[in-house]
């Protein structure tokens, strides 16, 4: 493989979505990952369906999109980790890893003998990452976590929506599971880290990320908003708190984004919109009085981008250098020039569905480039193989361990 990860091997013992992104993301950079799962049911994102995927003739499968989208480049293993012969094969196969994820509640792997410690002991160089709702310390460590929760609790809710005295205003959920993908890609970066750290020391370590924290260091810059006037950001829908104009207009036919990030491209705007008594204007002159003036540059806004289409809208301001898009649904995503050209729809060889259609990974490298080539697997695809191939298990050994239902 030839990524700049090749040299990793991973276990992969978490569920669902953030640590299984992490994993993934590994996958990507060349490692090679084996996911563990419980026998019969998998991952528990295996049940996350509808939709399916569907095989070549048309029909319906048993594997969920869902977890299609967090587990492509691993290999599948299942072990039921709650019999004794289960947790030695584990221990087994983290002797020959560089890293480990697991997402299980706080404690619940050590019941096992599977905790940091414990494979410290036989693999003093594993880099262990746990991934939590709230964490291995603290009050609250021992709560089950889901990112909807961390997206209400840790406040990302609280700055995301419309106004609450607007039609539909209120707090909102972020349209995908934005704080699992950023716990993930914490992770992500927490272990490449460690892993840069050991090159230079020889030493592993324990990663302890959560869900909270992640969210709680995502409000970025609402949260200095609220550091430096001690007053909480609300929700102000698609509108910018410290950038105007920054936010959606309504066009002649659909909708589009302006993206004014400095004064120049403001007049820059005014200039092709015909609107330059704008930006002479003291009330609009300057981001801050934009801010502080934000209803009533808007109002006059709104009126000016109803007078072109969307794409006539685009065109002008492409060729002045002013940032802008339209809102793509899911399916106008993936037909963007752009998109194509770069990449970011790919299509693997599938055990079930005979090809899958999947989301590229967006790392380019120069020296080192990402080449997508394992699937996302089918439950226990490589059990044999990796019993077989890794642990050195005969066909008997394979077969008692079936027969009991340790695989």
């Amino acid at each position: 493989m030839s990524g700049p990860l090749s040299h990793i091997k991973v276990l992969d013992l978490s569920r669902v979505l953030a640590a299984p992104w992490a994993a993934q993301n590994l996958a990507d950079l060349g490692a090679d990952v084996i996911k563990v799962e419980r026998p019969i049911k998998g991952d528990d994102s295996r049940a996350f369906a509808p939709p399916f995927l569907k095989d070549e003739a048309g029909n319906t499968t048993r594997e969920s999109a869902y977890f299609c989208a967090a587990n492509r480049g691993k290999k599948s293993i299942t072990v039921d980790l709650s019999k004794p012969e289960g947790q030695q094969l584990i221990r087994d196969l983290a002797k020959n890893v560089d890293v480990i994820f697991e997402n299980y509640k706080v404690g619940d792997l050590a019941r096992y003998g599977l905790g940091y410690e414990d494979i410290k002991k036989i693999n003093p160089s594993i880099i262990y990452c746990s991934v939590t709702g709230f964490g291995q310390t603290g009050p609250e460590k021992d709560r089950p976590g889901y990112d909807f929760m961390a997206q209400g609790m840790g406040g990302l809710m609280s700055v995301t929506g419309e106004r609450e005295d607007l039609p539909g205003g209120g707090p909102q959920r972020v349209g995908v599971p934005i704080i699992d993908l950023t716990t993930g890609m914490y992770a992500s970066i927490a272990v490449c880290a460690a892993i840069a750290n050991r090159a230079l020391t020889g030493q592993g370590q324990w990663i302890d990320v959560s869900l909270l924290d992640s969210c709680v260091a995502f409000l970025a810059n609402q949260a200095m908003n609220y550091f430096a006037t001690g007053e909480s950001p609300k929700g102000i829908g698609n509108a910018h708190p410290n950038i105007v104009p920054y936010q959606t207009f309504k066009t002649a036919d659909g909708a589009l984004i302006l993206a004014c990030g400095n004064d120049n491209l403001f007049n820059k705007f005014c200039e092709v919109a015909n609107c330059t008594h704008l930006a002479k204007d003291p009330k609009f002159s300057t981001n801050g009085q934009r801010v502080k003036h934000r209803d009533e540059i808007t109002a006059l806004l709104n009126e000016i981008f109803l007078t072109k289409t969307t794409r006539q809208w685009v065109k002008l301001l492409d060729e002045a250098g002013v940032a802008n898009g339209p809102i793509n649904s899911i399916a106008e995503v993936f037909q963007e020039p752009q998109v194509l050209a770069r990449g970011m729809k790919i299509e693997l060889p599938h055990a079930v569905a005979g090809k899958v259609p999947l989301v590229g990974s967006p790392m380019k490298f120069s020296g080192t480039p990402i080449k997508h080539e394992i699937p996302p697997p089918s439950l226990g695809q490589h059990t044999d193989a990796i019993l077989s191939e890794v642990l050195k298990k005969s066909e008997a050994e394979i077969a008692e361990l079936k027969q009991k239902g340790i695989v």
